[in-house]
């Protein structure tokens, strides 16, 4: 298994893993002092995902899609089964594009690794890796702009609400805000006393058993939180008009906690 690094604890240093990083094939180099103005379009980005002295790389595909306007940008975690090109995911950063934020929906797992996974299932869950993987790209996202936290927020669904979370709390500072939307924050249950970011869990009213782990998790949360349940909504919002306040709501709460070109960073006096 791969495990996030850890932070110091105890005032003993954790043990020294090589960093992995990102390296992007066909983002345009973006000059120094802009911010992501420059990262407009939808092409597909390449994310060469390599530990250095380790021999294997792992590719991603994704889509980053930014506003001119932008100043912080949402990292969308999907759910199992599912990937960048997710109808629901997609309809949601649209939404939060109009708002002027920017998007990165990227697979959290490679065509091989999906297809292993359609008969085996444990990838999905394997929510240390997940999260490593959005902890990755996260680091691509900064290095690759001028960003710094809390410009950077996570969007998680299902799993993904999961490794959104657990990343979040590794990451501390560098995250400003997470969403969950049908999510299992259960799957991240010892991380959540240490997230950092306000988080909003979005579930279903229909969704019994999800309102139950959602509200376990959120006793555990110590960061600014709420759960916000959407009447008439099952588990995966396909009830008309529930998908869309998901994005309402999310879109509200991004433009609470971070930069954005028409709201200031911070909750309201």
């Amino acid at each position: 298994r791969h495990s996030p690094s850890r932070s110091q604890v105890g005032g003993v240093p954790p043990p020294t893993i090589p960093q992995r990083t990102l390296t992007v094939g066909t983002l345009p180099t973006i000059p120094e002092g802009t911010i992501i103005n420059r990262l407009t379009g939808g092409d597909p980005t390449q994310f060469c995902d390599t530990i250095p002295g380790a021999a294997r790389a792992v590719v991603l595909g994704g889509e980053l899609q930014c506003p001119p306007e932008a100043s912080s940008i949402i990292l969308f975690a999907h759910g199992s089964g599912s990937g960048r090109h997710s109808p629901r995911n997609q309809s949601v950063a649209r939404t939060l594009r109009a708002k002027g934020l920017g998007t990165l929906l990227f697979d959290l797992l490679t065509p091989e690794e999906e297809a292993l996974d359609q008969g085996t299932g444990h990838l999905r869950f394997d929510i240390e890796l997940l999260c490593e993987r959005l902890m990755d790209a996260t680091r691509w996202v900064l290095s690759a702009t001028d960003l710094r936290g809390p410009a950077i927020g996570y969007f998680g669904a299902s799993t993904g609400a999961g490794a959104a979370l657990m990343a979040a709390a590794e990451l501390g500072d560098s995250v400003g805000a997470v969403v969950s939307r049908g999510g299992r924050p259960d799957l991240a249950a010892t991380a959540l006393p240490r997230v950092k970011a306000p988080t909003l869990l979005i579930v279903g009213s229909l969704d019994d058993v999800v309102i139950k782990l959602n509200e376990q998790a959120l006793a555990l949360l110590r960061s600014a939180k709420r759960l916000q349940i959407v009447s008439g909504a099952s588990h995966l919002f396909e009830e008309p008009g529930t998908l869309a306040e998901v994005a309402r709501l999310a879109g509200e709460w991004f433009e609470r906690y971070l930069p954005t070109p028409s709201a200031p960073t911070g909750p309201p006096s």
